[in-house]
Order: C-alpha cells, then sequence, then structure tokens
C-alpha cells in the first residue's frame, strides 16, 4: 500500500458542496476494543475474515506477524511468525490455508490454520502486496507491487505457476465471481487491467479517468461494478465493468488506502492515513453519495466487514499520537 496525497479542492473540483458531502448524522458507533500482542506503535496492514471459523486475521507490517482473533470472543487464537512486512493476507476456505504478502523478503507465505503457522515460501518479484483468490481456478494472485507483476499461485500445489508483467506498479487485485475474471490496478498508468483465468492473459486495460493511483480496489459484482481508491488525488471512484469506465467521483478523507463493499447495506467504506474512514451509500448502482468522514485515529490503513454482523473492524498503532496495538470494532449505524 502507498500513502495518498493531500487533495484540498477534491469537492470543488466536483462541484459538491458542504450539504454534498453529507457529514450530518452518525454512520458508525465504537463497540469495543482490545489490545493485540504487538510491538506497540507499528503498523498494521491488511485484514481479511475467515467466515467458516469467525477469524479475523491481521497482518502486522511493522512487527513481523500476523494474528488469528476468535471474532465471537475477541481472544487472540494464534500469532504466527515468520512472516516479515506482512502485508496482504487472503483466506482459501477449502484448504483451511492462508497466505500471506511478506514486503521484507518478498514472498508469499502459505499458512496451515490447523498448524496455525507457516509451512511453506514462495518467492515473488519485489514487494508482494495486495491478493485475491479465484475459486473455481485453484489460483491465487498477488500484486508485487515493485516488481510491477502480478504473481499467480496455484493454492493446490502450493506454487507459483505464472507471472504477469506490466509497466506499472500494480495495486489491488481482486477476483469477480459472475463475471469469472480479475481485475487489478495499474496505479502508475490509471489503468484499470482485466485477467482471464483460464489463460492467465491480460484481456483488457481501461482509462481509469481522473482518478490517479488506483491502488484500493473492492467489488460489488452482482451490480458489475468496482470501486477504487484513488490515492493521489484522494477520490473514490466507481467504475462500471460492463461499459469499461468510470461512473462516478466522489471526494476522499486525505490518504486514502483499503476500500471495502458492504453488500447488505450498500455502503462502502474506505480507510484514510489521515484519521478518517470515508462512508458512502449506493442509492443504486448509478447514483451514490457520501455520508461522512467518520474520525479515527491516525494511520489507520486496514479495514474489514463482517457481512453477518456488519461490523468494521480496523487496527490501530496509536491513540492520540501514544502508540498502542490494537484492534477496534464499530458497529453500522443505519437510523438517524
Amino acid at each position: 500500500m502507498r500513502k495518498g496525497f493531500l487533495l484540498f479542492t477534491a469537492a470543488f473540483l466536483l462541484g459538491i458542496g458542504p450539504g454534498g458531502l453529507g457529514q450530518a448524522g452518525p454512520t458508525l458507533k465504537k463497540i469495543t476494543a482490545f489490545d493485540l500482542p504487538g510491538p506497540v506503535g507499528k503498523r498494521f496492514d491488511y485484514l481479511t475474515i475467515d467466515e467458516d471459523d469467525h477469524y479475523l486475521i491481521s497482518a502486522h507490517l511493522a512487527a513481523e506477524q500476523t494474528y488469528v482473533i476468535d471474532l465471537w470472543t475477541n481472544r487472540i487464537v494464534a500469532v504466527v511468525t515468520d512472516t516479515p512486512g506482512v502485508e496482504g493476507v487472503e483466506y482459501v476456505p477449502e484448504l483451511k490455508k492462508f497466505y500471506t504478502s511478506n514486503a521484507y523478503d518478498d514472498t508469499i507465505g502459505v499458512v496451515d490454520l490447523k498448524q496455525m503457522k507457516v509451512i511453506k515460501k514462495l518467492k515473488t518479484a519485489s514487494k508482494p502486496d495486495g491478493s485475491t483468490y479465484a475459486a473455481p481456478f485453484h489460483k491465487l494472485y498477488v500484486s508485487d507491487e515493485r516488481g510491477k507483476a502480478e504473481a499467480i499461485v496455484d493454492v493446490q500445489k502450493d506454487e507459483i505457476v505464472g507471472t504477469l508483467r506490466f509497466d506499472s506498479e500494480t495495486g489491488m487485485p481482486q477476483y469477480d465471481p459472475i463475471a469469472r475474471k480479475v481485475y487489478v490496478n495499474l496505479q502508475d498508468q490509471n489503468i484499470f487491467a482485466v485477467i482471464d483465468p483460464v489463460t492467465d492473459k491480460v484481456v483488457g486495460r481501461y482509462s481509469v479517468g481522473q482518478c490517479k493511483g488506483n491502488h484500493g480496489m473492492a467489488l460489488d459484482p452482482v451490480h458489475h461494478r468496482a470501486f477504487l481508491a484513488c490515492e493521489e488525488n484522494n477520490l473514490m471512484t466507481v467504475f462500471d465493468l460492463d461499459k469499461h469506465a468510470p461512473i462516478a467521483f466522489l471526494p476522499l478523507a486525505d490518504g486514502p488506502d483499503v476500500i471495502q463493499f458492504d453488500a447488505g447495506l450498500g455502503r462502502i467504506y474506505v480507510a484514510c492515513y489521515s484519521g478518517a474512514l470515508s462512508v458512502f451509500h449506493q442509492d443504486d448502482p448509478d447514483h451514490y453519495r457520501k455520508l461522512k468522514d467518520f474520525r479515527v485515529q491516525h494511520a489507520v490503513h486496514s479495514l474489514a466487514i463482517d457481512s453477518e454482523t456488519h461490523h468494521v473492524y480496523t487496527a490501530e498503532q496509536e491513540e492520540d499520537g501514544k502508540p498502542v496495538a490494537r484492534m477496534v470494532v464499530y458497529e453500522a449505524v443505519t437510523g438517524p
């Protein structure tokens, strides 16, 4: 992940006045927080949820370890070591494994959830980051951000079976289970690329318009929409997957990173380094509005949504300027 750049004029450029930012009314309510094993003050990165076991898997990048947390009890089930500089984490349900993107040694770690330890490492290009799993093809796609590549892992063999090279650093990939395609952000070129997992060939490259530095990505596959976090000019872009074109741009808080979509509530959340979760509502597939820049602690990168409870999870490395290692849980507020 990369830290975004400040854009003071996003609302002005988009013709959105103060009322259009939708700052009135609550969107989230903090319901609990609990300390993680630490060390404190170290940067976190991606979160993912194992819905089978109801585990939250948390990458503690600068601490070089990964946590498995029981979401029913908020208890730490395991601390997985040997994940140096862990950024991405991706769960593979049928194999009871998850995969870590280890930026410090340029490897993909294979973690057995039964043993709660790394059982294998796969060497990649440079700085593996976000990842996505294409279940029907038994393939994991990992963006080697600085290596300008996409590593393809056969999860049945735990081997890298291909590498796609690009002329751009690669941002977050996502698998679309309806279109049966893999999408990846080419963030230096402001391009949305499409990969066919049958052939592992790039079958399309499309401009994301005024979005600059498209790193984060979430999908609404039912309505054929992608949501992009544009780091260099603080925009949330809605991309039409049928027309291959952006259809909306909305202002974000400074430093957007991870973006997630809660399909049940029709909400999009973006974790912003400046200390906010930017929250949007999908009125319908073509219309979106900003609800709020919900204030959280500075330097928040991580974000996960429990689709069953609609709880929102973030990991904090500081609280009011003091170093911590903490998971915070928010409840979605939908009424007045």
